[in-house]
């Protein structure tokens, strides 16, 4: 790559076919400094990525490139017929290098080859770096997991030789050991770099995040760590500014009440006096008429000024009002058995190797972090302890209500509405202290009556979690398989927020130990090669 690479958005507004505006007018140039591109969910991050990567036209505006963009879509799905070569992008340079070995080459092969006369070997090196060692070009990419599928996409947008990666969360379905591969590979990615994510690691390995909103983009520089920081500063001086506007507009008000109060009284002293003076009735009209418009412009200004102390209050609050901290109310703690569940000799179905046994007792008030690689078999333990899937042999025993929230967060129904769903659970309680409760939770009158499969990520977790502990049998055993995978940063902040104020008995599944930390979990149970670990947790140890 001899020249810098570049993107640069001029004036790019885009609206979806429904009419519905995204964004207007952005104006932002990214350069060879890694990025993360931030912000909640349906804000409009995956079509911006496309929309810099080419792959997506603007309603208006343009896009200045220095070179070709490789796109990391956000879904890898692969054609039927589909190799590990084709997924990678890499299948015509190999079909082109076969026939020039074999002394059959086509017009145009050595367009498609170019200088990549390795490209076989190349392939098979960053396979075996990404931990595909198992596959090769010609293996089908229909028998590849969620995980292999992205890792092969990944190894194909390191191999294409464009000067600019546009990665749509890239670290979804990476277990713990490839997001740290990940992270690493693109350390070394010489060209530009912008990645779309929420995984708080990756974006601390990033030189600069930008922040997507309804008031455009904005840029912070640093990681993760200082947007954090940058942020929840920016968020106590909105909330210092509401404070004092609510202030003021108390003290102006008693103040607008004095004035009015003060006029009130100096008319009634003037309509004493001209009624005990001897003045011509035409001159006793023109005092009343000056009197009535003073009185008249003051109430006008007085309105104004009240107008204009409300509308402060309003805008102060609209600044925090994104940001107000998620509630979870509390049901009444149940005395409960002290073991809440327990595996005895259980052999776990789906699953081979020293995972697939298992005895474990769960206590009340426990807090597990469930790690470990993909396949090692966390989800097929949570869905065994949830009465999901029966073990093929041992006995599960569960003492307790049991809620499982997985990534899909079946736990609802799609197609009808929160409030519904929850009033069919609790029947005892009003309706109006079930609505004050998700108001607390952040789901307001637009979020209750919807189906809930059109609410966003961050909405249907609050909605399932409000399903699995405002019953009337509320849960006392939360299993979570990985329910932050497709949450934008607030959306995750506040779950993080709801399963720090339950005191249940929780198993969490996830990759982000961020996220695990949050949590503040008692133990650590650990699906490794030498079968399941449970020790008490560290975070420093993660």
């Amino acid at each position: 790559m001899t020249h810098a690479p570049f993107l640069t958005l001029h004036g790019v507004s885009h609206s979806l076919p429904d009419g519905r505006l995204l964004f207007r007018d952005l104006e932002a140039h990214f350069d060879h400094r890694p990025t993360g591109l931030v912000g909640r969910n349906g804000i409009g991050k995956s079509v911006l990525a496309r929309i810099l990567a080419g792959t997506l036209m603007p309603t208006s505006g343009r896009v200045l490139r220095s070179g070709p963009v490789h796109y990391l879509p956000q879904q890898i799905r692969p054609q039927p017929l589909q190799t590990v070569a084709g997924l990678a992008g890499v299948q015509a340079g190999l079909d082109a290098l076969a026939r020039i070995e074999a002394g059959c080459a086509q017009p145009g092969d050595d367009e498609l080859l170019g200088e990549r006369w390795d490209l076989r070997e190349c392939l098979a090196r960053i396979l075996d770096a990404s931990g595909l060692s198992h596959v090769d070009a010609d293996t089908p990419a229909t028998r590849l997991s969620g995980g292999e599928l992205t890792r092969v996409a990944l190894a194909g947008a390191f191999l294409g030789g464009a000067d600019f990666l546009v990665l749509d969360e890239p670290s979804n379905h990476l277990d713990r050991q490839h997001r740290d591969a990940l992270i690493e590979q693109l350390r070394r990615w010489p060209g530009g770099l912008l990645v779309v994510s929420h995984d708080r690691s990756l974006l601390d390995s990033l030189h600069t995040i930008v922040e997507l909103s309804e008031t455009g983009l904005r840029r912070y520089g640093g990681g993760h760590a200082f947007y954090a920081r940058t942020r929840a500063q920016e968020h106590a001086a909105a909330q210092d500014r509401l404070d004092r506007s609510k202030a003021q507009n108390r003290r102006q008000a008693r103040e607008l009440d004095r004035q009015r109060e003060r006029a009130e009284r100096r008319q009634a002293r003037g309509r004493h006096d001209a009624a005990n003076a001897n003045l011509a009735p035409i001159l006793l009209g023109l005092r009343k008429g000056r009197s009535e418009t003073t009185s008249g412009k003051l109430r006008v200004q007085q309105q104004a000024a009240r107008e204009s102390l409300a509308q402060q209050v309003r805008e102060a609050a609209a600044a925090v009002a994104s940001q107000r901290e998620t509630v979870l109310f509390a049901p009444p703690a149940a005395r409960g058995p002290d073991r809440v569940a327990a595996l005895t000799d259980v052999t776990l179905p789906h699953l081979a190797g020293a995972t697939r046994n298992i005895a474990l007792s769960l206590l009340r008030g426990q807090r597990i972090a469930l790690v470990g690689a993909n396949g090692r078999g966390k989800s097929t333990l949570l869905q065994v302890l949830s009465g999901r899937l029966a073990p093929l042999g041992g006995r599960c025993e569960l003492a307790v209500a049991t809620a499982y929230l997985d990534q899909h967060l079946s736990l609802l129904d799609p197609d009808r509405g929160v409030l519904d769903q929850l009033r069919a659970i609790n029947r005892r309680t009003g309706e109006g202290e079930l609505r004050s409760r998700l108001a607390l939770l952040g789901l307001g009158p637009a979020q209750l009556r919807p189906p809930a499969g059109q609410l966003s990520g961050g909405e249907r977790v609050r909605a399932a979690m409000a399903c699995a502990l405002y019953g009337e049998n509320p849960a006392q055993l939360l299993l979570l398989d990985e329910p932050d995978n497709h949450l934008d940063l607030e959306a995750t902040a506040a779950l993080e927020t709801m399963l720090r104020q339950y005191d249940g008995t929780l198993v969490a599944a996830s990759h982000d130990p961020h996220f695990l930390d949050a949590l503040a979990p008692t133990h650590r149970l650990e699906a490794g090669a030498a079968g399941w670990r449970l020790t008490p947790w560290q975070a420093a140890a993660r």
